[in-house]
């Protein structure tokens, strides 16, 4: 197995990133600011991949999902699925533990308008591709959104077009890993019911009979 990957604090791949997080140091001094390392254990059989820490969420905590709504309902929905115990209170030591599952980024520093680039997503796929190596038990993963389940398909060498992106989706590759699909649980989305709880949970249900089978 090749050495366990993952970007120094101080990163410096993506120049367009590290301004934005020199600005945000001096913005916001007290937040953490750096590339936010997944959370939960290496022998998960699930992952979780979302786009980037949101600039009030994982940048300010170091801990993915962690701040902001869409880690409200992440948290709550692994909890209730059996992936999570403990109490989610927002702060990246409040004792919440992750079971038979990881969180990561598909780019892990903090982008402008949350909107990494290609050349961004590009430059931080090694240490994606050194998060799926170190899981030696992994079964499936989770994609939040579209744009993330494009940079999973890059990273495993596929075409965009060979699997479709849909919430609700499941997608069995040729490497024996299954592939679900999620609209992001973004604030946004619930707020204009483009994704319900009841919609999200449906997609955990299909990995725990999935991961249960």
């Amino acid at each position: 197995m090749t050495a366990y990957l993952q970007p120094d604090i101080d990163c410096q791949l993506c120049p367009r990133l590290v301004e934005f997080r020199r600005a945000n140091q001096e913005k916001f001094p007290h937040f953490y600011n750096g590339p936010v390392r997944p959370f939960g254990p290496l022998n998960a059989r699930l992952l979780i991949v979302g786009l980037a820490p949101g600039l009030k969420g994982a940048n300010a905590t170091g801990r993915p999902f962690t701040g902001d709504y869409a880690g409200d309902l992440l948290y709550d929905t692994l909890k209730k699925f059996g992936f999570a115990r403990g109490t989610y209170d927002k702060r990246p030591d409040d004792g919440l533990e992750l079971l038979d599952c990881r969180i990561t980024n598909a780019v892990k520093c903090v982008p402008p308008e949350n909107k990494p680039t290609g050349p961004e997503a590009n430059a931080c796929r090694p240490f994606l591709i050194s998060e799926f190596d170190a899981m030696e038990n992994l079964s499936a993963i989770l994609c939040l959104g579209q744009v993330a389940h494009q940079a999973m398909l890059r990273t495993f060498g596929l075409k965009l077009s060979s699997l479709k992106f849909g919430h609700g989706a499941s997608h069995k590759m040729e490497n024996g890993i299954t592939l679900f699909d999620s609209y992001h649980c973004s604030r946004y989305n619930t707020q204009t019911y483009r994704l319900t709880p009841e919609m999200f949970e449906n997609v955990f249900a299909d990995i725990r009979a999935h991961l249960d089978g």
